[in-house]
């Protein structure tokens, strides 16, 4: 149990990273979660102020939802399954296309019990969208550490996703200082 504290722990310093780095480059976030079911965006609002840089998150649980409110294609689905690089890919960009962010994340995977030989429980498939910048994909294997781990570790793993995107963003010209005479 100390463990999973210590990863609550670390969710918070990272939320809390986010919203600061966010909150200086002028940037807003969205994200699309499937396995973590809305575990994202809450440690994001968990943070004071983050209205500032966040608009909105998608809960797409089921294919219907991931289609309907995302536009993931019918086509991705069937031929890659919903826990997918291709599948995480157009959640990301359908979550970026249908907000008013600037960077979306999204994640889908297996949070356990169970998986396959092909998609194992601990899988999670992350995407990020970013205006202006080709939508990314990985695939992350946690491994079978439980459903309540898993979901905690990609919801870190994530906001480190974001963290990261952020790091070669543009300054606002407002926050740019103006070269010394």
């Amino acid at each position: 149990m100390t463990d999973l504290i210590r990863i609550a722990d670390l969710t918070t310093v990272s939320a809390e990273t986010l919203l600061a780095r966010a909150r200086a480059r002028g940037l807003v976030v969205a994200t699309a979660e499937s396995c973590t079911g809305g575990l994202i965006a809450g440690a994001i609002t968990e943070i004071p102020g983050s209205s500032d840089i966040f608009d909105r998150g998608f809960v797409t649980y089921s294919n219907a939802a991931k289609r309907q409110l995302l536009g993931v294609s019918e086509e991705s689905l069937v031929k890659f399954g919903a826990v997918s690089e291709a599948v995480a890919r157009e959640m990301a960009a359908g979550a970026l296309i249908r907000s008013e962010a600037d960077l979306a994340v999204s994640v889908t995977g297996i949070a356990g019990p169970g998986g396959s030989e092909h998609k194992p429980e601990g899988r999670v498939c992350f995407g990020l969208a970013r205006k202006g910048h080709a939508t990314v994909a990985k695939t992350v294997d946690f491994g079978a550490l439980g459903r309540t781990a898993v979901r905690q570790y990609t919801v870190n793993h994530a906001l480190e996703l974001l963290i990261g995107a952020l790091e070669d963003a543009p300054l606002p010209p407002e926050r740019i200082a103006p070269p010394r005479p």
